[in-house]
């Protein structure tokens, strides 16, 4: 699931488009490449989040930093034509 985009289903972020960075068994670490960096992720419950198929971000080598997670969450939603809290 490394480089996918997720959403958030519940919480405070609820609705936010996050690229996930990172996962254990419960849980992943999510970055938006704004208020949420790769030094600093955002720990979420796994039930917490909503996979989006559908798009991907463009790791290379999993190498993926911040400019490119914004660029790629702005392309989003571009496409979708509506993002909250993005």
């Amino acid at each position: 699931m490394v480089g996918m985009l997720a959403k958030s289903k519940a919480g405070h972020d609820k609705d936010n488009i996050y690229v996930i960075f990172q996962e254990d068994d419960a849980y992943v670490y999510l970055v938006d490449g704004k208020s949420r960096t790769t030094d600093k992720p955002k720990k979420k419950n796994k039930r917490h989040i909503q996979i989006i198929k559908n798009f991907r971000a463009e790791s290379g080598e999993m190498q993926l930093d911040d400019l490119s997670i914004k660029r790629t969450i702005k392309e989003y939603c571009k496409s979708i034509e509506k993002c909250q809290g993005n």
